[in-house]
C-alpha cells in the first residue's frame, strides 16, 4: 500500500470496536489467532467499513443503502494518496486549493471522504442514480467537517460524463472515476459469484466461523451503473476520453482506475490520438493485488 495510506498496517479490530462498537458482534478467532472478521459477510464487511470511516475520517454518520457498492477503504484510499503525489510533481497543479470531481460518486461517498479528510480537498460528486446521489448527499450534509468540501451533483443524462456536470467557468484541479468494468448483467453476476467463492475460500483458510454460509449475491456486489455498462470499462473510459476534449480548460489531470491490463494499450492509443500533453500510468499494490489508473492532460 502507499506510505500515507492509514491502513497499511492492518485493522486494529479492538480499536475499531471502540470507536465503533456496532462491529463488536461480527469479530470472529482466525486461524492464526488474530481477531478479524468474515469477509464474505456483507454485514460485517460494512460494519468494518463504518467503523473504519469513523475512526480514521471522524465519520459519525454513514450508511450504504442494500444493494449498493460496500467499498474496501484501504484501497480506495491508495488512489487518492496517488492522486495527491501526481498533483505534487505537476506545477500547473501547485499554489491552489485543490477542487476534485468523482465521476460516480456512489451511494457511499468514499474518495471525498478520505481526500477531505486526509488533504483537505474540496470535491464534487456526480451521480446518475438517484437513491446513490440522495444518499451521498445525505453524508456530506449529516458530517459537519464534509459538508463545507463536499456537494453532490446530479446527472441527468445517462451516457453523459462531464456534460452537464462541469461548469462553462468552473475549474477541477483532477477528476477520478472508479468505472463499471463488466459488459452485460450476466457478467458481473459471474465476477460477483468468484468474488464471493473466493472470500469463502480465504474465510475457511483462516478458520472463520459461518464462512459456508457465504452466498452470491448482486446485492453485496453493486447496482446495475455500478457494475456494468454497454462495451465495459474500455468503451467507458474511451468515452470519457473523446469528452474530456471538451473540457481542457476546466480540468488539470483527468484520471480514471483500469481494472484491466490488457486496456491500457488501446486507452493510451486514445489518449495520443486527442493530443493530449502529457499521459502516465500510475500503478498501485495491495498485497498481491496491483492496480492502476490512468492519467492524462492537456496543459
Amino acid at each position: 500500500m502507499h506510505p500515507r495510506n492509514l491502513h497499511k498496517n492492518g485493522y486494529p479490530i479492538d480499536a475499531l470496536c471502540k470507536s465503533h462498537p456496532n462491529l463488536t458482534p461480527f469479530v470472529i478467532r482466525a486461524k492464526s489467532g488474530q481477531k478479524s472478521i468474515n469477509f464474505a459477510e456483507a454485514n460485517a464487511v460494512m460494519a468494518l467499513n463504518a467503523a473504519l470511516l469513523k475512526h480514521y475520517y471522524h465519520v459519525e454518520f454513514w450508511k450504504v443503502p442494500k444493494g449498493y457498492l460496500c467499498p474496501p477503504v484501504p484501497g480506495r484510499a491508495d488512489y487518492i494518496h496517488a492522486i495527491a503525489d501526481l498533483l505534487s510533481t505537476t506545477d500547473f497543479c501547485k499554489g491552489t486549493q485543490v477542487k476534485g470531481l468523482d465521476i460516480g460518486v456512489g451511494a457511499n461517498a468514499i474518495y471525498p471522504i478520505i481526500g477531505i479528510v486526509s488533504y483537505q480537498w474540496a470535491f464534487v460528486g456526480s451521480e446518475v442514480d438517484d437513491v446513490a446521489f440522495r444518499n451521498a448527499s445525505e453524508i456530506a450534509r449529516q458530517n459537519s467537517h464534509l459538508q463545507p468540501f463536499l456537494s453532490i451533483r446530479k446527472q441527468g443524462t445517462k451516457n453523459a460524463i462531464f456534460d452537464g456536470i462541469i461548469a462553462d467557468d468552473e475549474y477541477f484541479t483532477f477528476t477520478m472515476c472508479n468505472p463499471p468494468f463488466h459488459k452485460s448483467q450476466k457478467e458481473a453476476l459471474q465476477g460477483t459469484q468468484r468474488k464471493t467463492q473466493n472470500l469463502k475460500r480465504n474465510a475457511e483458510k483462516r478458520g472463520s466461523k459461518g464462512a459456508s454460509q457465504a452466498k452470491a449475491n448482486l446485492n453485496f456486489a453493486g447496482q446495475a451503473n455500478e457494475l456494468w455498462c454497454e462495451g465495459g470499462e474500455l468503451a467507458f473510459i474511451q468515452r470519457m476520453i473523446t469528452e474530456s476534449t471538451q473540457y481542457k480548460e476546466n480540468v488539470g489531470w483527468f484520471t480514471c482506475l483500469v481494472s484491466k491490463s490488457a486496456h491500457l494499450k488501446p486507452i493510451e492509443t486514445s489518449i495520443r490520438y486527442h493530443k493530449a500533453t502529457h499521459f502516465k500510468v500510475v500503478e498501485m499494490g495491495q498485497g498481491n493485488k496491483l492496480s492502476r489508473f490512468v492519467a492524462w492532460s492537456f496543459r
